[in-house]
């Protein structure tokens, strides 16, 4: 039997098993095996991923892992895998550990040369940049921001000039705060594309400029629910950036007159591309009317 062939869990192996992020018929033929095979299956909530093992008629035992007693239940676990049997862990919705529990358990695995073995499936931040149309070669996860506005700004702040797409992940209660935070600190034009309740009936992507989004949103308090992911299309180095002296001149004139007369004067007064300058121009109007 080759490592194509083997179907059931193996022996004093934890297996990382990715788990539907919505729709159940997304879970994958070997993970059912596994779920099917193993001695325990370590879960965020036993509540839930019940409702995924009933509706496949797995009927293998659960224990729950979660933020709170990780550091405790490890111990228990890691004894088990030691004594030769075979464990799962899972989270509420997709791949573990991504934002979920099972990190100490892992590491603690990895420490003790107890073998740890990952299957892949489901991951909404994977899912959504995929269909996101920003850049893949390159990205970065940075998972939930701080709660906190003043943490929240700080860490916006450290990642404005960040070239590579950005992944978030944003609670609902949280996401109109988050927008606005973002538009502040990068700049209404900033592109962003919102992908909510992923797999589900209610499923939605969709993208434009901060301040389009932050204005949807508002209006539209069905897009404030749901699982949402946040993707940041990364900072675009300008080889023709504004000196200062340009900006103090350019936000003259556009006191005085229209964003086209404005533009206009400082392009033919500093020899900047007009383009520039409106794109420049447009994002001091938005950040100044759209609250």
């Amino acid at each position: 039997m080759n490592q194509f062939q083997q179907a059931s869990a193996s022996s004093s192996i934890l297996y990382i098993v990715p788990t539907p992020i919505g729709n159940l018929n997304d879970i994958t033929f070997r993970a059912l095996l596994i779920l099917k095979s193993v001695s325990l299956i370590a879960v965020e909530h036993a509540r839930h991923t019940a409702l995924l093992l009933q509706r496949f008629s797995i009927t293998t035992r659960m224990f729950e892992l979660h933020n709170y007693n990780e550091k405790q239940r490890s111990s228990f676990l890691l004894e088990k895998l030691k004594k030769g049997e075979s464990i799962a862990l899972v989270s509420d919705a997709g791949t573990p550990i991504i934002n979920d529990p099972g990190y100490r358990l892992v590491r603690r695995c990895r420490e003790a040369s107890i073998r740890v073995v990952p299957l892949p499936g489901a991951c909404a931040a994977i899912a959504a940049l995929s269909a996101s149309g920003l850049p893949s070669n390159r990205f970065c996860y940075e998972g939930f921001l701080p709660v906190r506005k003043k943490a929240r700004l700080a860490m916006l702040s450290a990642l404005k000039e960040q070239t590579r797409t950005m992944i978030f992940y944003e609670s609902n209660h949280r996401l109109l705060k988050t927008l606005n935070d973002m538009k502040v600190v990068w700049g209404s034009l900033r592109y962003v594309v919102l992908a909510r309740e992923l797999t589900k009936i209610w499923e939605i992507i969709h993208g434009a400029p901060i301040y389009e989004i932050l204005n949807w949103v508002k209006q539209d308090k069905w897009q404030q629910r749901g699982e949402i992911v946040i993707l940041v299309e990364g900072h675009q180095i300008q080889k023709n950036s504004l000196p200062n002296g340009a900006k103090q001149t350019f936000l003259l004139l556009l006191s005085e007159l229209s964003l086209k007369k404005a533009v206009m004067l400082a392009s033919q007064i500093y020899g900047i591309k007009k383009s520039i300058l409106y794109r420049f121009g447009l994002d001091f109007q938005q950040n100044r009317n759209v609250t």
